[in-house]
């Protein structure tokens, strides 16, 4: 007898988020009464709830310090250091830049929070006049690395990882070794993360039920207005940004890149990971698109650690959502420090489902935000996390492209050519519609 499929952690975490709202409305109902306050929202939920917050703060240092030296040592081909490693990295940034200031504007413009009421009534969070972003500069180079890993200041934990990421690349041999080391530390790393997401559907549950308990209606119609402004800045970043870029700067039709993406992009969404789409995403661009193996080997693998478009446009419309919705301004150095901290925290972003919520947590954290508001959006961030890995992995496509083409490292006619690499193209279309 065949054995039963376990039901998949994204749709455990849809039926806790729906059994929490129900739960919570119920309490609703019923009045409140003092022992469901004393029991439930001010005693288990708020427990597990609480315990739930703590234990994806407990991961951002250790895995934005390990996947930065990572991402950073991962230029260690001193062939691939010259023209090719510099275009790339810029277009990367770039795109990054791009994406997160499009969600900051897109969320001051539209307020998705605006209206909600705090869901925390007893929240008096008070920051503190904003640091002058010459100050922030500063700042970002750490006196002391530990000091700031002890106390999660997440930018000179970047710079810091980066400069020791660099300099393993530098060091040779005994830089290979502390490379490995490194690689096999965030191994370990992302199995914790994966454990730490088995307890999502219970912290989910309890986040959402004290929610609904202690919310009114507008608090989810301000989330829905939330996921539209996500989903509308994706496809703003993905139809709008990329081909432009590919129009522009690669001189190539952006229409024909983006109908040979869609099995890369497919095989993304179900897996919601871009490092699980890597091997698809060199397929795609040396089959289909024409691009040599030279660059694409280098740029792919690159961009799935360091180019993080459409979690940095999650991340920048979220802060904004959150300050909106703790009825929090936010000054406009603070804006730019959330712009700074996302491109740069890019790099460190893991290309696994669901880790950008981790890295949310710090950049709440660092302009002040209450990191309780990522309760608001987890239980439907699965779906927008498998959108996001789509756009991300098609953003990995069009910098190789682009970088290649600049070299002189692709092949027009089989780009050009509608029919190159189709076979491929269904046999991917295939596991991904199984994944």
């Amino acid at each position: 007898m065949a054995e039963k499929k376990k039901m998949s952690l994204s749709a455990r975490i849809l039926i806790a988020m729906i059994l929490g709202a129900v739960t919570g409305w119920i309490i609703t109902l019923l009045g409140n009464p003092d022992w469901a306050q004393i029991w439930l929202t001010d005693g288990l939920f708020r427990v597990l709830g609480q315990v739930f917050i703590a234990l994806l703060q407990m991961l951002v240092v250790p895995l934005v310090f390990v996947s930065l030296v990572c991402g950073s040592s991962s230029l260690s081909d001193p062939k691939m250091l010259g023209r090719v490693g510099g275009k790339t990295v810029a277009l990367y940034l770039l795109t990054t830049g791009i994406a997160v200031t499009l969600a900051l504007t897109a969320a001051a413009i539209f307020q998705p929070g605006l209206g909600a009421s705090s869901p925390v009534s007893t929240v008096q969070r008070q920051i503190a006049e904003a640091t002058p972003f010459t100050q922030v500069i500063i700042d970002m180079v750490p006196k002391n690395p530990v000091a700031a890993m002890a106390t999660a200041q997440m930018l000179p934990i970047i710079v810091f990882s980066v400069l020791l990421g660099i300099a393993i690349t530098m060091s040779g041999s005994r830089g290979e070794r502390i490379s490995a080391w490194f690689q096999d530390i965030n191994h370990v790393i992302m199995r914790l993360v994966t454990l730490v997401m088995r307890f999502a559907p219970y912290g989910v549950f309890a986040l959402i039920a004290n929610l609904a308990a202690t919310s009114d209606l507008a608090d989810f119609a301000a989330v829905g207005k939330y996921v539209m402004l996500v989903f509308a800045v994706l496809f703003l970043h993905a139809l709008v940004v990329y081909p432009t870029l590919l129009t522009l700067i690669g001189r190539l039709n952006p229409l024909v890149f983006l109908a040979k993406m869609r099995a890369a992009m497919m095989f993304a969404f179900s897996t919601a990971s871009s490092n699980a789409t890597i091997p698809v995403t060199l397929e795609t661009v040396e089959k289909r698109m024409g691009v040599s193996n030279k660059v694409a080997s280098f740029t792919v693998p690159l961009g799935a650690t360091i180019n993080m478009d459409g979690t940095a446009i999650m991340q920048g419309i979220a802060t904004g959502f959150i300050a909106q919705f703790y009825g929090i301004d936010l000054s406009l150095g603070q804006y730019l420090m959330v712009v700074a901290m996302v491109i740069l925290a890019s790099i460190g972003t893991a290309g696994v489902p669901s880790v950008g919520l981790v890295v949310l947590a710090g950049v709440l954290t660092q302009v002040g935000l209450p990191a309780e508001g990522i309760a608001m959006i987890l239980g439907i961030d699965r779906v927008l996390d498998m959108t996001r890995t789509a756009v991300n992995i098609t953003g990995d496509a069009t910098v190789t492209t682009i970088v290649a083409r600049s070299e002189g490292e692709l092949n027009l006619d089989v780009f050009n050519d509608p029919d190159a690499g189709e076979s491929y193209e269904e046999a991917a279309l295939e596991a991904g519609s199984g994944a």
